[in-house]
């Protein structure tokens, strides 16, 4: 982009041109995949110097890539962070982001209602550490200052929540964050850069499945950490030179093609979800339905004043429990039994068999994942499509 000024540019336009720093002597209009483990040096004196930290340059791609770069910049430019760090997956992620931050004996405070794979390492995997993550008794920012203490050295939050859409307000939270002086960060994975930018509503890490709506296309695994200067250069150093969760060459490469069609997609997604939400609103077997943009949601209008767009997940709630619902899922035809979300294809799974089955069905039941909850991660299909095969599947359950 030249001589541009990007504070005047769409969303859109920035997804497409980048932050328009250079990456190919060439002139090469899509990123080069630089697919290799090493660089060579052109002496001796170069290499102690970048080995020392004196000098910039490239060693091994465990520690830095140009195509990895590319994609960490392009997500720190459109998260209005100073840096980001790109890593294997979004679980990679979130695991180092809270190793870099929390010692032995420290605590976490998030909420209850957060990603499977998340809970597990909350309740499993921090504890070997003896790194203990408490949790808001519900989303309200009153409960996260109720819980607060001396010994926590962070919090963490997903908003809107996986799997039941919860809003959680950022602002409020990250003012309590910061009574205590320590960071909140944000999951921002069902909003997407484009949809809210936690930094700029007090978030201090933000961070993404990008195997979700970044890559958007279900073909590659990768997550990323945007936030400072200082904390992403400590996290490289932890979480990808020493403990190796790196994002391959050709991942980034994927991801950053995801991101030049990111607003089209998620914008597509968005009013297929909406229309689904309505259509599942006034179905005689749907007892609820948990979507940001139905005024009906408890968190409606915090989504409002700090989303730009409501996303494309939703859940519903079926009158007829487990057995209706699954019923409903062993039907569907067109949409695809299947975990994770934001990808092209519909997806629609049951979080209690699923995604959140690490969670005790007292938990479950006390966070209002039902047995009768169905998560659906509405794609880019025909809306008529789409509604028929909800249609056909719900007269089975």
């Amino acid at each position: 982009m030249k001589t541009m000024n990007p504070d005047k540019l769409d969303f859109a336009t920035l997804c497409v041109h980048g932050s328009g720093a250079p990456v190919s002597p060439t002139g090469a209009i899509s990123v080069p995949i630089f697919q290799t483990s090493t660089f060579a040096f052109r002496d001796l004196d170069t290499a102690a110097q970048e080995f020392a930290g004196e000098k910039p340059g490239y060693i091994y791609s465990r520690l830095q890539n140009p195509t990895t770069e590319a994609f960490e910049r392009e997500v720190a430019f459109l998260e209005h962070a100073e840096a980001s760090a790109a890593f294997a997956s979004g679980m990679a992620a979130v695991a180092m982001t809270l190793l870099a931050l929390a010692r032995p004996g420290d605590k976490i405070l998030s909420t209850h209602t957060v990603y499977g794979g998340t809970h597990a390492l909350f309740e499993e995997q921090l504890k070997k550490f003896d790194i203990e993550v408490i949790y808001a008794d519900s989303p309200d920012a009153a409960e996260f200052a109720a819980k607060m203490d001396s010994r926590v050295k962070a919090v963490f939050i997903e908003t809107p929540a996986n799997p039941t859409l919860a809003v959680l307000d950022i602002a409020a939270i990250a003012g309590i964050a910061h009574d205590w002086n320590v960071p909140l960060i944000v999951d921002n994975t069902f909003a997407t850069p484009y949809y809210q930018s936690p930094l700029q509503l007090g978030a201090d890490i933000v961070l993404h499945s990008t195997t979700k709506y970044i890559g958007g296309h279900g073909d590659a695994i990768g997550g990323v950490v945007a936030g400072s200067k200082t904390f992403i250069d400590d996290l490289r150093s932890s979480g990808l030179k020493e403990l190796g969760a790196i994002m391959s060459p050709f991942t980034a490469w994927l991801m950053l093609r995801g991101l030049k069609t990111l607003p089209v997609r998620m914008d597509r997604s968005s009013e297929n979800a909406m229309q689904v939400a309505k259509f599942l609103d006034g179905h005689e077997k749907v007892s609820r339905v948990h979507y940001p943009g139905l005024q009906s949601h408890p968190g409606h209008d915090i989504a409002r004043r700090q989303m730009r767009g409501f996303s494309g997940v939703l859940a519903f709630e079926l009158h007829g429990g487990f057995p209706a619902a699954e019923r409903m899922l062993n039907a569907v035809n067109l949409i695809s039994l299947a975990v994770s979300l934001g990808d092209c294809d519909t997806l629609i799974e049951h979080p209690a068999s699923m995604t959140h089955s690490s969670y005790s069905p007292e938990e479950r039941r006390e966070l209002g994942i039902s047995d009768g909850l169905v998560r659906l991660s509405v794609g880019l299909e025909g809306i008529d499509d789409l509604l028929a095969d909800l249609q056909q599947a719900l007269d089975k359950a």
